[in-house]
């Protein structure tokens, strides 16, 4: 599973990086298999490295956090969380409204049988470039189908 890719990830945040490879069903067009992307997670910190690959993310889970990263964006007081329905990944924003972003990563290869908890703070600068990459991804891979 471990990625020592020289490729840039497509979504950045300090030292958490996600790469997204493709779909995880190509062909299908339907709302719930041709949303999920297979992608690799990555977070470090202080020795460190957690890393989860596979169909972790659904398009409308991170078309979600990229609406709640705008309203951050706007108001610096809101929450931008991407929600996955797998339990491998998990990132919460919350602004104090003075600028400062505190940033909680959950991220588990097995989730039966490891947890980890990566907690930092950013600027409210990290945000225009992480909702900037979350449309990008979004603009490669169109949500599919209708619920």
């Amino acid at each position: 599973m471990e990625t020592d890719s020289p490729d840039e990830p497509d979504l950045r945040l300090e030292e958490f990086r996600l790469w997204v490879h493709d779909r995880q069903f190509p062909d299908a067009a339907d709302f719930w298999d041709g949303n999920w992307l297979r992608v690799t997670a990555r977070m470090e910190a202080n020795g460190a490295r957690v890393e989860t690959s596979g169909a972790l993310i659904r398009i409308d889970e991170l078309a979600a956090f990229s609406r709640e990263l705008k309203k951050l964006i706007e108001t610096l007081v809101a929450t931008a969380e991407l929600r996955c329905l797998e339990p491998n990944l998990h990132l919460l924003l919350q602004g104090d409204g003075l600028g400062h972003i505190a940033v909680t990563v959950n991220i588990t290869p097995d989730q039966l049988a490891q947890s980890h908890r990566f907690i930092f703070g950013v600027d409210q600068t990290y945000l225009w470039p992480l909702a900037t990459a979350c449309e990008g991804i979004l603009q490669k891979f169109p949500f599919r189908g209708s619920l």
